[in-house]
């Protein structure tokens, strides 16, 4: 199961990860002195000033990362389903909740890393001074500086973004799979997945993304040795206060775009592999059960339908 994960994982950076850059770069961004008009504006400038691998600066970190927090994500999701008891919506929403928060504690200093080196050497094709060598440098350089509140820089507004955040995302996923009626015999079971999965990444970033504008700017403070802000709330306030209510949607397009075929491929991958694995113990072979009964035998009680 974990290098079904790694494997996904990898994909899906590789995929995503320049869309991330573009939304990191327009969030942060001075409104006094904009380097970029908008996504493709940002797109084109990255890939001009500092070529290809412009967009996959902070690679490394999500790299590293993101295996154990699908892990996390589906495990702690499928654990908490099954102490629930009953698959209904709400319970989907509580056990992904659930599974948001405890990921946020390895979501965080991932982020903090991968920002602080998506925002090193701006508009350099190779950066004349560098202050990190990688990812884990970053974290380590932060650390030896500001200790640990200094890595986890961010993490209550992690915690605000990924609990709502993958409660949406599960909920959405299992009304929408439910609705479609995912069947295994269905020629266009697959599709289906693919829809709900995508449509259920992009309602989870919509729900929450005013949150990642502020989590991303506190996590970016302090990159040229000068702290902007004093907090969460005097972040929201000045951002308020110079740029208006449209702070919170910049960077939203890209976002949007890496969001469907990134959880589209994430649902669906998942999902048949576990009808794969369970198919093959001899066990349910309806497609729906997902992490919600993630044990390869289920109880009598356990073997619910599920859109999951």
């Amino acid at each position: 199961m974990l290098s079904c994960f790694a494997i996904k994982g990898a994909a899906g950076v590789l995929v995503g990860h320049p869309f991330d850059t573009v939304k990191v770069r327009l969030q942060v961004q001075s409104v006094d002195r904009p380097l970029y008009r908008g996504t493709y504006h940002c797109f084109q400038s990255i890939v001009r000033q500092e070529s290809m691998t412009g967009l996959y600066k902070g690679i490394g970190s999500p790299m590293m990362g993101l295996t154990f927090i699908n892990a996390i994500v589906f495990g702690v999701q499928g654990n908490a389903m099954r102490r629930l008891g009953h698959d209904t919506p709400l319970n989907q929403f509580l056990a992904g909740a659930s599974a948001g928060a405890l990921q946020s504690i390895i979501c965080c200093p991932m982020e903090l890393a991968k920002t602080r080196m998506q925002l090193q050497g701006l508009g350099e094709r190779k950066s004349k001074q560098k202050l990190y060598k990688n990812s884990l440098d970053c974290l380590v350089r932060i650390y030896r500086k500001e200790g640990f509140c200094g890595i986890n820089r961010g993490m209550v507004t992690t915690l605000v973004r990924e609990t709502p955040g993958f409660g949406i995302y599960f909920l959405t996923y299992d009304v929408l799979t439910r609705h479609l009626g995912c069947e295994p015999d269905d020629p266009y079971m697959i599709l289906k997945l693919l829809f709900a999965g995508g449509m259920s990444g992009i309602a989870s970033w919509i729900s929450t993304y005013p949150v990642d504008v502020i989590k991303s700017r506190l996590q970016a403070d302090g990159v040229g040795g000068h702290n902007k802000y004093n907090g969460i709330a005097d972040c929201m306030r000045q951002s308020m206060k110079r740029e208006g209510w449209r702070v919170f949607t910049r960077g939203l397009t890209s976002t949007l775009l890496r969001a469907f075929p990134v959880n589209a491929t994430t649902f669906a991958t998942v999902t048949l592999f576990l009808m794969y694995m369970r198919n093959d113990e001899g066990g349910i072979t309806d497609c729906e059960p997902l992490p919600a009964h993630s044990s390869l035998t289920a109880s009598p009680q356990q073997a619910q339908p599920s859109s999951l």
